[in-house]
């Protein structure tokens, strides 16, 4: 081999290894363009949310844990298996702030308890601290969490500034999912599918959060309306079709 050729060869041997040195980067690993930044990628409405803590005899809650919602709850309802006595308590939580209204209530049944939410309460994380407690004395905590956040609303069909307006249940699937109406909307769902569905308010099997948003088993071409009288979210589902047939109505 002549020393041309040597050369050639100990120049790309060298640019090949100067090449690998800079794939590399740092020691730690880190591409020095993004050392000490923020990752951009990462929405502003991320949550983190801590791990829930279900007290004796929890069956479920509404708001769910880990759930995102577009306006303020207008209560928070926690269901058992086991009559609740009147000591049971429920605080809605954020920056040590209790951001509930009036008292904590025992439905006629003794199986839910629920707070009122202050309309008003601003956008964030909030922690659910309740105390659920029997007829021996015995009571039991547990926490769960949720996040505020009014930017969704731009998800909701606008239909605010109508007295009344239409969902259908088409499809398997409430059409539009999610709503947005004026305080004192008279909202009507119609059955357009060949199989029976239903309107319920969460949770599902309680249907406790807003009692009054219980329909009957509606047929094809059956109706039901309600008219929402007072401001704040609204999750619903059908309970044939509980997992995957779900909706909701935000109130202004």
């Amino acid at each position: 081999m002549n020393k041309a050729v040597i050369g050639i060869v100990v120049v790309l041997l060298l640019a090949g290894g100067a090449f690998l040195l800079l794939r590399k980067g740092p020691s730690q690993g880190t591409p020095p363009s993004t050392v000490g930044k923020k990752d951009s990628s990462i929405a502003t409405t991320e949550a983190k949310f801590s791990t829930p803590k279900k007290s004796a005899h929890w069956e479920s809650n509404t708001p769910e844990h880990a759930s995102i919602l577009a306006g303020v709850p207008i209560n928070v309802v926690i269901n058992f298996n086991f009559d609740l006595a009147q000591s049971s308590k429920i605080e809605i939580m954020m920056n040590g702030e209790d951001f509930a209204a009036g008292v904590t209530t025992i439905d006629n049944n003794g199986l839910a308890m629920r707070r009122r939410m202050e309309p008003t309460a601003p956008d964030g994380i909030y922690t659910i601290l309740y105390n659920a407690c029997w007829a021996d004395g015995s009571c039991h905590d547990g926490q769960f969490q949720f996040k505020i956040d009014r930017n969704t609303s731009s998800e909701f069909v606008d239909l605010t500034g109508q007295d009344e307006v239409t969902i259908n249940l088409q499809n398997i699937a409430f059409i539009p999912l999610r709503v947005k109406v004026s305080k004192g909307t008279k909202v009507t769902w119609v059955n357009q599918d060949n199989v029976e569905h239903t309107v319920n308010t969460d949770s599902h099997p309680a249907h406790t959060y807003f009692a009054e948003q219980n329909s009957r088993t509606l047929a094809n071409g059956d109706t039901y309306s309600l008219t929402f009288n007072e401001v704040g979210i609204y999750p619903y589902h059908c309970t044939p079709h509980a997992e995957t047939m779900k909706g909701q109505i935000l109130v202004e």
